[in-house]
């Protein structure tokens, strides 16, 4: 006697199959006792899906903020008490999660948890840097729209094949008006694009004027002379500096409250480290190495690309006056200055403003380079030098600041909207943003019509020429349909074509039967699905002598039935 054995078929299901591959990677065929996803299938996949994105956003976010890393290691510094850079931590555990959880999606929870605190963290104690996403989107939106309508798109052959595998009309229903419904909010995504870069050509503002962020941070440490002297050789339009008091009254260059930063003063005076770094006689300020560090901790990552001489000049650098500093700026470059409050013991807390004032004129820098940004004693400084540049780093409307006598605002990039820039210039108020390190970033803001902007990486920016993408609206919106329009072809298609591939596909097959009949399927199920397999065997030719097998209700051995037979027996 010859058994007949029909071919195997398992049923494909969209959240199992996902699961086993990722976890198995086992994407064909999945064999097991029942034949319907459970709840805690379906709950542990929507998991495992929402984990991945909110993981993208986190990775998308922090690799965005490339920009802002060097403001992110000083705010942690200011927070902990210790310098290091934490930037490379960060990304590099959000990458490693992010593909672990992309490639084998395992210790989920952890990876989950992890993501979730740290977002908080960011969001409480930095969450001006959420902006930042925002910012970004307006350079990267229409390419995500693409490449999501793209991702969409492709899968729309998995949802069209579940689509059709489905009988349950109401599950059909749910899942294509959910499919849809994303489908639809793609094609109209880019109803909501707001970017400054699609515009015409002949509307791009003139190019933002550069000012170096301390001098040129990246290539020498910040606030010396050194670095004052590259930003100088990268032909920048201006410097901003940070100026502080010697306790016997020097002014000198520094941004921080205390030295162990910047200086090796945990060595030379380490009873001292904390105190205040106006509270030193500049005789010992200039005993102190100011460019060691910047070589050992590498704030920006680019000592290792310093020239032999560069980085011998870098490693003996000491604290810069003020004086020294002018001296090299003077005659082409512009000059912002910041101050920093004294404490109240200090013997010049009340007469700071004057020594700097008295120091500045002295150089002999033109007074229209020089924009001051202290609120501090403004009408003492129109009195003495009426030619200065009146700043804010406050955004108040552009009224209260004319009455003010402002006539230049300097405000972090990420405080300003690019409607606010337009009436701020409408107003004749010039706006400088800082600090602007990236390529893309600086890009938008020149589509945006800023004026000019305060950079660490001038010598990268330097060399953008222009606007990394520029998009007229007519052609934004041709590339726009098209893209939509080609979609909606493929998912019909799609749809159309998996509905004919697995419409011949039998619903009820030996495999199925044999699987489901000890299970969950009722008695009488049981026996409709016998009978149509029996009648399928012998319509398609089984001869006389074939004997057809199968399990019966409790599991065990089948009774031989053959189509010769009187009366079908049916267990």
């Amino acid at each position: 006697m010859v058994k007949h054995q029909p071919l195997q078929y398992y049923e494909p299901q969209l959240c199992l199959s996902c699961l086993t591959g990722i976890y198995g990677c086992r994407w064909k065929r999945y064999q097991r006792s029942h034949d319907d996803t459970t709840k805690w299938e379906r709950l542990w996949f929507l998991i495992l899906t929402s984990s991945f994105f909110l993981i993208l956003v986190w990775f998308y976010f922090w690799w965005e903020v490339h920009n802002d890393y060097n403001e992110i290691n000083w705010f942690l510094y200011n927070r902990m008490g210790y310098w290091s850079d934490w930037s490379i931590p960060i990304l590099v555990t959000t990458a490693a999660g992010f593909t672990y959880i992309t490639m084998l999606l395992i210790g989920l929870v952890t990876t989950l948890i992890t993501t979730v605190v740290t977002m908080s963290s960011i969001a409480q104690l930095w969450d001006d840097e959420w902006e930042m996403v925002f910012i970004s989107l307006q350079a990267t939106a229409p390419f995500l729209h693409i490449g999501a309508l793209a991702a969409v798109t492709a899968l729309s052959w998995l949802v069209a094949g579940q689509f059709a595998r489905t009988e349950k009309a109401t599950s059909q229903m749910l899942m294509f008006t959910a499919y849809l419904a994303v489908v639809v909010a793609l094609y109209l995504v880019p109803l909501a694009i707001s970017s400054p870069c699609i515009m015409e050509k002949k509307a791009l503002a003139p190019r933002p004027a550069i000012l170096g962020h301390r001098g040129a941070p990246m290539l020498a440490p910040e606030n010396t002379l050194m670095s004052f002297q590259k930003a100088v050789e990268q032909k920048v339009s201006g410097v901003q500096a940070d100026v502080v008091l010697s306790y016997d009254g020097v002014p000198f260059l520094m941004h921080d409250k205390t030295l162990r930063r910047t200086t090796n003063v945990e060595e030379l005076f380490p009873e001292r480290a904390y105190e205040h770094c106006s509270m030193f006689n500049w005789t010992d300020l200039e005993k102190l190495n100011a460019g060691e560090w910047f070589l050992q901790n590498d704030p920006f990552w680019t000592a290792g690309s310093l020239s032999r001489a560069d980085y011998l000049e870098a490693a003996n650098q000491s604290v810069c006056k003020l004086e020294d500093m002018l001296e090299v700026i003077k005659d082409n470059t512009s000059l912002i200055l910041n101050f920093q409050d004294l404490p109240a013991a200090h013997p010049y807390y009340s007469t700071y403003i004057n020594i700097t004032l008295e120091t500045i004129l002295a150089s002999g820098i033109r007074q229209q380079a020089v924009m001051w940004l202290p609120d501090t004693e403004r009408q003492l400084v129109r009195q003495v030098a009426p030619g200065f540049q009146q700043t804010s780093g406050l955004k108040l409307d552009a009224e209260r600041l004319r009455e003010k006598g402002i006539v230049k605002l300097n405000l972090r990039y990420t405080k300003v909207t690019n409607e606010e820039v337009r009436d701020y210039s409408m107003a004749n108020l010039s706006v400088n943003l800082y600090t602007v390190n990236e390529p893309w970033l600086f890009s938008i803001l020149w589509c945006a019509g800023v004026p000019s902007v305060t950079s660490d990486s001038s010598h990268l920016l330097r060399k953008v020429p222009f606007p990394i993408w520029l998009m007229p609206p007519d052609e934004y919106h041709l590339i726009w349909i098209t893209s939509d329009l080609i979609s909606f072809l493929v998912i019909v298609g799609v749809f159309i074509f998996q509905k004919w591939r697995l419409g011949s596909i039998r619903t009820y097959n030996p495999e199925q039967i044999m699987l489901s009949a000890a299970v969950r399927r009722s008695s009488q199920d049981v026996k409709i699905m016998k009978e149509k397999l029996i009648f399928s065997e012998i319509n398609n030719g089984v001869e006389s002598t074939d004997e057809l097998s199968f399990c019966s209700e409790n599991g065990f051995a089948n009774e031989l039935v053959t189509p010769t037979d009187t009366k079908l027996r049916i267990n």
